[in-house]
This record gives C-alpha cells, structure tokens and sequence, in this order.
C-alpha cells in the first residue's frame, strides 16, 4: 500500500493566518513546531516504507514542501501544474502511478487533518486495503460523528448488522449527504449508520482510471497527454472536487467506521478541539490581555492585543490583516475573502 498526501489546498477559512501563499497545510497549528504536513508525513512514515509516501502538491508551493519535507524524494512529489481541487489531482495521482506500471492500492489523503492516533488508522487502512484490491471497489473511512456539525458532508451506510463480503466491520455506502444545515445535522447524527465523509479514499490507480474514463472522460483524457501539452490542459480543467466528479456516483463504494480522534481542522473553532481553553472559555495565542472576554479565540503574531467585553469571537491579526468574526459565522470567512480578492482583482483593473 502506498499514501498520496495532497498538499494542495488553500485553507481560506483559517484566513489571515492561513494565506495564498502559505496556507494552513504548512504551518504548525496543532503542534508548537511541526506543520500540518510535517505531521501527516510522520503519521504514514511511521508504518509505512519511505518510498511508499508521496505528496501531491501544486508547482507553486513546491518550495515549501521541499522545505518541510527535505528527505522526501523529488521522485516521490505528483506535481500538479495549477491548483484544480480533489478530482484532477487525484487522476494525475491515477495517472502518475499508472505510466510507471504500479497498481498497487493507494490511500488518497489530506494533509490538513488531525489524527492523533497512527496505530487505529493504520489498522482502519490495512482492513480498507484488503477490500480496495478488488477491482472497481472503493473505501473510505467514515467518521462516527460527535456532534452536528454542518461543515461536513456526511456519508450513510448500509443497516445491516450482518457480516458483508468484506467483514462485518465494512460497510455498504447508500449515499452521500451534502453539508447540512444545523437542524437536518441534529437529525442525522441520531441515526446509527449515519458517518462523517473523511476525504480519505483507499483504491487502487487502475480504479480510479476506471470511473474517471466513465464519468469524467473529457478530464481523464488530459492524462493521456504529456509534457508541456499535458500542463496546459490541466491549467484548464474545472475545479472540481473527487466526490461529486465520481465518488457519489459509484456503486462498489464501501466505508470503515471509525471512532478514533479525528478533526479536519477546517475552521479557527476546530482547535478548541484540541487545545484547551482557559478559564473563561477564551483560546489566546500570542500577547493578548482579555477584559470581561468569554469563549473567543484570540490570535496576534506580533501585536499586543486587548479586548474588552466580548464573547464568542474569533479575532486574528497578522501581517496579512485582521479578522473579527463571531464564532457562529465563521463557515462564511471563506465566501468574504473570496468577495475580498475580488473586490482587489476589479480594482486592479
């Protein structure tokens, strides 16, 4: 089995820490001095060969990999020529492996997630790589979700409590629920069969080669491609993500439920899932001097911050600029950088 790492996201929610050219997968935000990607790399290194962790990763952060990661074999690095999200990264992945006669089975991940415990994912992939040998069989590991989260999507799984093909333990894949709002979030966490979607997909290159000739043909011809003609066309492929490109289309699609620590680390609340707070509910990261300040995350690089009389805040202030944001909008950073870099690209013009 092989792991993929793809280092290729841009992390605007975690905005203005997280930036275009630095975003989240490349800094320390859930250990004091290793980032994201330094931590998911150890995650796979740890139980897997060295020449068997790859990294996925976009032409223009290929310094900072090269950088965090300084023993990783450039042979090793799936360059994509622009950012085009999950679906096109994850065929050049197929494609990559495919040109060099490897069809072994691959683990497709994010370089963003926390995941405290190595040994219970290993244990999860190890039982996924099992099943994923089979051709056209795809598995993907499924969260038993905590709370109603809506910034998830979220996966249903077959009821049966009778042993499948694969084992008791693997389960059929019914359908996939897109991020709901907080009350359909309420409901389906009282379900039993009920996961959160991971991102993380167990196959092998051959498979993925298969669905994307058959619902995505237009982009898995670019992959027959090469060179100079092969960057230029993937420059132009959609952003499209790998879940509604093909994943939510498949039949042989199965899920591992797993009930370990697991946290996406998508949103500036996700660390109050990891770190403690203090006694007033506040997370304070830097020289920060709260006042009648309850259950707010406060974070200054250089700054001395005080804040007087608030509660439930986010408030980030580096060099990039300041965020204020109440806990409860914060799904909506990602929407206002977006209207922000328009707004600077319209005036530019």
């Amino acid at each position: 089995m092989k792991a993929v790492i793809m280092a290729g996201g841009k992390g605007t929610r975690f905005w203005p820490r997280s930036t275009e050219s630095k975003p989240k997968q490349f800094l320390a935000l859930t250990a004091e001095n290793k980032s994201m990607l330094q931590l998911t790399y150890e995650r796979f290194r740890s139980c897997l060969a060295a020449e068997d962790v790859y990294v996925a990763v976009s032409e223009n952060y290929l310094p900072i990999v090269k950088e965090q990661l300084p023993s990783l074999p450039v042979k090793q690095l799936i360059i994509e020529p622009e950012q085009r999200d999950t679906a096109p990264c994850i065929a050049l992945t197929a494609s990559h492996f495919l040109k060099l006669s490897i069809d072994d089975v691959i683990v497709t991940a994010p370089s963003d997630q926390y995941i405290p415990s190595t040994e219970e994912l290993m244990e999860a992939l190890y039982a996924a790589e099992t099943a994923a040998k089979d051709p056209g069989v795809v598995v993907t590991l499924g969260i038993v979700p905590t709370r109603a989260e809506t910034g998830y999507g979220y996966i249903e799984a077959n009821e049966s409590e009778e042993s499948g093909k694969y084992g008791l333990y693997i389960k059929e894949v019914k359908a996939f629920i897109e991020k709901p709002s907080k009350e359909r979030a309420e409901q389906l966490i009282q379900a039993a069969n009920i996961y959160w979607n991971s991102g993380i997909f167990i196959w092998r290159p051959s498979t993925i080669a298969c669905y994307m000739e058959m619902y995505q043909p237009e982009m898995w011809n670019t992959f027959k491609l090469e060179g100079e003609e092969l960057a230029d066309r993937y420059r132009k492929l959609p952003k499209l993500s790998i879940d509604y490109a093909i994943i939510e289309k498949l039949e042989l699609l199965y899920t591992i439920p797993i009930a370990f620590t697991w946290d996406d680390v998508g949103t500036w609340t996700s660390l109050e899932r990891i770190f403690e707070t203090d006694p007033d509910g506040n997370m304070l990261f830097g020289r920060i001097y709260p006042m009648a300040t309850k259950d707010s995350i406060i974070y200054s690089e250089q700054q001395k911050v005080v804040v007087i009389g608030v509660r439930d805040l986010i408030i980030v202030t580096t060099e990039e600029g300041l965020l204020i944001c109440h806990k409860s909008e914060e799904q909506n950073v990602k929407h206002a950088i977006a209207a922000m870099n328009s707004d600077q690209e319209d005036r530019q013009a």
